[in-house]
């Protein structure tokens, strides 16, 4: 097995696309909004991968957050707020707020479910910071790390409910970046102690099964390699402070954060300790590439990706258009204290 996640061109697998996967045997597969036509053809499009790898249990992932950040969209799914929403909703009432997220997330999942999805990337976990750059922005779910945990373990909650792994990202946390890591790399310069407030709410969620990391420079851990390319912070701040053993893969390998060629960012990732590359453009010459240069996935993160897809079936409990009308009713909470 590859140790990779890959893009997919379009709306259904090309003949190339067909054989190189068939060969290559990734770990799994990222959607975009480019693979994303209507509720029929998704699910047409994931049966095609599960049908290619003979294994109902495969790695079929989105960036599906809500706000700006969804693939899946009106007029086919229905609309979902962004974090900044639920983090308005704590200011006021704190046990609506992680219901109210819970609920969002449920709804979500049944979306993803029933189009063939098993991973969502999704909750950030990224304590929002004064001054910023919005990369993140109104994707955080609070500025105060515990309330972000308390929110993210509600997501992840609601995801498993539905039948869909979350993911913590973007570690060791995305909050301090003052530039776009899709087009450059961002350099913290916070000191250990005031670090200790970006890894909180990973350290909290530590047991979620999938992990992401973040292309930032920590220069107090690391002054020559980001998060993504570091060993040193992949063992000594990830699994070691953070406590995360589960599947840790990277964000997109082909953001302009990172330099060099993609195949030996795929490379120097899998040497600095991350069990999976995600590779999302689907340029055939990187995966190709890629699948030449990467040894096999490891024992243990075949384990731990076995483990991520565990999956518990979706509570059916609920219907759909419930849970939203449940979710709004708390949302209007934020309204009314306005």
């Amino acid at each position: 097995m590859t140790p990779a996640v890959f893009g997919i061109a379009g709306f259904e697998l090309t003949a190339e696309e067909t054989a190189f996967f068939k060969d290559a045997d990734p770990a799994g597969y990222i959607l975009f909004a480019r693979n994303i036509g209507d509720r029929e053809q998704v699910r047409r499009l994931t049966d095609s991968l599960r049908e290619l790898h003979g294994r109902e249990s495969l790695f079929v992932s989105i960036d599906q957050e809500g706000g700006r950040v969804a693939r899946m969209r009106p007029p086919h799914w229905a609309e979902y707020p962004a974090g900044e929403v639920f983090d308005r909703l704590y200011a006021v009432a704190p046990a609506s707020a992680i219901e109210a997220a819970r609920i969002n997330a449920q709804a979500m999942a049944m979306d993803l479910y029933e189009a063939g999805i098993s991973v969502d990337f999704h909750p950030p976990l990224d304590v929002r910071q004064p001054g910023a750059h919005d990369v993140i922005g109104d994707r955080a779910l609070g500025s105060e790390p515990m309330q972000v945990a308390a929110l993210g373990r509600a997501i992840i909650d609601g995801l498993a409910r539905g039948g869909v792994a979350g993911c913590i990202k973007h570690m060791p946390g995305h909050g301090r970046s003052m530039c776009d890591s899709h087009k450059e790399l961002p350099r913290v310069h916070a000191n250990d102690d005031e670090l200790e407030a970006d890894i909180a709410p990973f350290r909290a969620l530590n047991h979620t099964p999938i992990g992401m990391t973040g292309h930032l420079l920590f220069t107090t851990w690391d002054a020559e390699n980001p998060a993504t390319l570091s060993s040193k912070i992949v063992s000594e701040i990830i699994r070691g402070r953070i406590g995360f053993d589960g599947l840790l893969l990277t964000d997109d390998i082909d953001m302009e954060a990172l330099g060099g060629p993609v195949p030996e960012r795929a490379e120097r990732a899998i040497a600095a300790g991350c069990d999976l590359v995600l590779n999302c453009w689907a340029k055939l010459e990187d995966m190709h590439a890629m699948a030449d240069r990467l040894s096999p996935a490891s024992d243990n993160a075949i384990d731990r990706l076995n483990r991520a897809l565990d999956n518990p079936q979706p509570s059916g409990d609920n219907l759909q258009t419930e849970l939203l009308a449940r979710r709004d009713a708390l949302l209007a909470v934020t309204e009314e204290a306005a």
